[in-house]
């Protein structure tokens, strides 16, 4: 009987020690990029190997019947941390007492599509998103904004939940960041996890600059910067610049679709990121509010700076120097960003 007691004890006592569950929404989550990285975040690579996990997943009505098939998939896959997946198309629903927001679904650039138009589409969606996170969400709710324009509609959802702190909201830059950091160490031919401190400045977009100044790679046991390791600053400062600016267009040319394999890995690396913090000495990618930043940027814009992360906040990484071809690209890549704000403002404001 007292064995019988003491084992009941053990299983209470270890399942009371694990966390509770925290709930994770995906919009979009019947897309592709979502149905790449929702096994992960399910399986405990982005949240941590004891966290369980309260899936919501958010779409618009058609795609239900899709979406269900996404949650028989996941609850086939038997994962010890998924605790419960919430399909949805409600707002009141996909927004409740959530502890993270990863925002991928956004109105598509359609052919024939004008900039401003589909701005404007993406301000009224990111408006209700916004607003249904100042309504219903934690205000210590960490929000990624992945759906394109990223950085345009990550301003226009922290503008429209005004109750949660604008560090709260960030956008998606890491893709960007790990291409750079890709191209670099295959140029080097060292593997990627040679290569660290490459910086996305500014816009996901094709103004973007990929800078390599800061970088280092660890070449046969040394750390070099990148500029020695790689010995071409033609190349640097020209086709390495425009593959990682072009790289999603090309994506499109080959597979006839945008990236999703890619683009999940790389919402992992920056929510687990902000979960767990950055190394030490090292920096990541990612849009953030600029406001107070050390570098001249326009203050009320998401701009991607280089960022390192403790106890889940981020911080610019302050007192790198700034050369002149630097400065022009991070100035270009900020002035498409002010456009675009003062033309979402304007469809905000009407």
């Amino acid at each position: 009987m007292l064995t019988l007691l003491s084992s009941m004890y053990l299983v209470v006592r270890a399942f009371s020690s694990q966390p509770e569950p925290i709930r994770v929404l995906v919009t979009g989550a019947a897309g592709q990029i979502a149905y790449s990285l929702l096994y992960s975040i399910a399986k405990g690579d982005v949240f941590g190997q004891d966290q369980p996990i309260i899936l919501v997943l958010l779409d618009i009505p058609p795609m239900l019947p899709v979406l269900d098939g996404v949650v028989m998939e996941l609850q086939d896959c038997a994962l010890p941390l998924l605790r419960e997946v919430i399909p949805t198309d409600k707002v009141e629903v996909g927004f409740k007492d959530l502890d993270a927001a990863i925002l991928v679904g956004s109105m598509p650039r359609k052919e024939g599509m004008e900039r401003k138009d589909l701005l404007k589409a993406n301000v009224a969606i990111f408006k209700t998103q916004g607003s249904a996170l100042d309504k219903y969400a934690k205000k210590t709710v960490k929000v990624l904004v992945v759906g394109n324009p990223a950085n345009t509609n990550c301003l226009i959802a922290s503008k429209s939940a005004p109750s949660i702190p604008k560090e709260n909201f960030s956008c998606l830059t890491r893709l960007d960041h790990n291409r750079a950091s890709s191209q670099v160490a295959m140029r080097c031919s060292v593997s990627s996890d040679n290569v660290k401190n490459v910086i996305i400045w500014g816009n996901h977009s094709s103004t973007q600059y990929p800078d390599v100044h800061h970088a280092k790679v660890n070449v046969h046991g040394s750390e070099i910067g990148a500029y020695d390791a790689i010995k071409d600053e033609a190349w640097l400062r020209g086709d390495f610049i425009s593959t990682v600016q072009q790289r999603g267009a090309a994506v499109i040319k080959a597979r006839k679709l945008s990236s999703a394999m890619s683009a999940a890995k790389a919402i992992c690396d920056h929510m687990r990121d902000i979960w767990f913090g950055t190394k030490e000495g090292e920096f990541i990618s990612m849009g953030v509010y600029a406001a107070g930043n050390p570098y001249g940027i326009p203050e009320d814009l998401i701009y991607s700076f280089p960022i390192q992360i403790k106890n889940k906040t981020w911080k610019v990484v302050d007192g790198l120097s700034i050369n002149d071809f630097s400065r022009a690209k991070m100035d270009a890549t900020a002035a498409e960003l002010v456009e675009e704000r003062d033309t979402a403002m304007d469809f905000l404001s009407q």
